[in-house]
């Protein structure tokens, strides 16, 4: 089992946002980051202009991360100019030339296949300006989970940080953090009574049952 420092706890990032009420509302419950979505056509989209002023208002301490798919350097650093979020998540199906250009401070993102996963987690161990993985039990936004402990054996003495998304709600992150004791977890769908729509209540319960794993 990946072994952290005991100095470490795990980060909790809400994704999705896309009101100031949702923010405030992670924020209270002790959220480490805020997400936006900034993939067209999606549930979550949010303009970035108004993803800005959100984040404008956050206080310190708290993050904002982009969520993006599949755009051109160029796309990307206009997005990045209308909102200048502290950290960028790349979610698609990137190149290492990509990716290596929208850096430094990437979260790379994919889906969790055994097939792949040896190959994905060696391709961006190499990449400078990746500083976290994100593995998430799809392609994103849908709420499917995946065998956790199938990941357990490739991350002994992996040197990068690793975010856990997918499935993930205050029922069964506690177990997903026993398991792996990721960086951080990411969740959407599962404070949410529908698509975008969080659920404050169940983002205080989620962030209480990621404190209470970390005891």
């Amino acid at each position: 089992m990946p072994t952290p420092s005991p100095r470490l706890r795990t980060r909790i990032k809400v994704c999705g946002i896309t009101t100031s009420e949702a923010a405030q509302a992670a924020v209270d419950a002790g959220a480490d980051a805020i997400g936006f979505v900034f993939v067209k056509d999606t549930p979550r989209y949010i303009d970035p202009e108004e993803a800005a002023a959100i984040m404008y208002s956050l206080p310190p301490f708290v993050s904002a991360v982009g969520v993006v798919q599949d755009l051109s350097v160029d796309e990307f650093c206009a997005l990045e100019y209308a909102c200048p979020a502290h950290t960028m998540q790349l979610h698609g199906k990137e190149s290492v030339d990509v990716v290596a250009a929208c850096g430094p401070g990437i979260i790379k993102a994919f889906k969790y296949e055994d097939a792949t996963i040896n190959s994905q987690l060696t391709r961006w161990a190499k990449v400078d300006e990746v500083d976290a993985l994100l593995i998430d039990g799809s392609t994103g936004g849908t709420g499917e989970s995946f065998n956790w402990k199938n990941l357990v054996p490739h991350l002994i003495d992996y040197p990068k940080k690793i975010i856990i998304a997918g499935g993930l709600d205050e029922t069964n992150v506690g177990e997903v953090i026993k398991i792996l004791r990721p960086y951080a977890v990411d969740v959407s769908t599962g404070v949410e009574d529908a698509p975008a729509i969080k659920n404050p209540q169940k983002i205080i319960d989620f962030c209480a049952a990621v404190r209470a794993a970390d005891v």
